[in-house]
């Protein structure tokens, strides 16, 4: 997930675009927050339809380095787990992700039942650093792994592996958990500047804590196999 200056970013999508192509990466998907989230001058669905045609013309740009810009969101899941955007407009994007952002003091049961909802949205493809913990800060919420675990098994939802290293959020013990269930996950930076993707390197160190492998993780695959997999 990489933030720009459409919302809380530092910098241009393609500023964000040339930053990755020196780090090595093949592809990234623009994750600019939703409207719900006002103090980061949240996208709406008009905002994120000028952003999707602003990536098209940008990707045109990197048509001979084989560079990819996806189009994306981080959705915010309100407290019911309904979402802050239409889904026609998520329906246009390559990938969507969703995270809970407030009402961080509810209970297991509640919890459980609005990440779930979140995950049953057709539209929905990744859940964003689903604990929402930030280490020695905020208590990651109260959820019930296993039953999100079978959801995300059952509708085909990608767990995030925030490599933020205040978040490192989902925690290996739960990395291990989706990869004996089958469950595939993302390594994500978290990127809200042009050196944030140098923090990759600690998702992946989380993620072999967990015991996960390419095969368990999406952003590793090729662009096309990644979308494919995606709902």
């Amino acid at each position: 997930q990489v933030q720009t200056d459409w919302t809380d970013g530092e910098d241009s999508i393609e500023a964000m675009a040339r930053a990755a192509i020196e780090v090595g990466l093949e592809y990234i998907a623009i994750t600019d927050h939703t409207k719900s989230l006002a103090m980061t001058g949240g996208a709406d669905e008009k905002k994120l339809l000028r952003q999707i045609e602003e990536i098209a013309r940008i990707n045109k740009k990197f048509l001979k380095s084989d560079f990819r810009i996806l189009t994306g969101a981080e959705v915010n899941i309100m407290k019911d787990g309904s979402l802050d955007i239409s889904d026609g407009v998520l329906a246009k994007l390559d990938v969507v992700g969703a995270a809970a952002h407030s009402h961080f003091g509810l209970s297991r049961i509640e919890q459980t039942k609005r990440i779930i909802r979140a995950m049953e949205n057709p539209n929905v493809d990744i859940i964003f650093h689903l604990t929402g913990r930030l280490i020695n800060k905020r208590e990651p919420i109260d959820i019930d792994f296993e039953e999100i675990l079978k959801t995300a098994k059952r509708t085909g939802t990608v767990l995030e592996i925030n490599a933020y290293p205040s978040r490192a959020d989902i925690k290996d013990e739960y990395i291990r958990k989706c990869v004996d269930a089958g469950v595939k996950m993302s390594i994500d930076s978290d990127t809200h500047s042009k050196d944030h993707f140098k923090l990759l390197e600690y998702g992946v160190a989380q993620a072999r804590r967990g015991w996960a492998t390419k095969g368990d993780i999406i952003n590793a695959w090729p662009v096309e196999k990644m979308l494919n997999f995606l709902k």
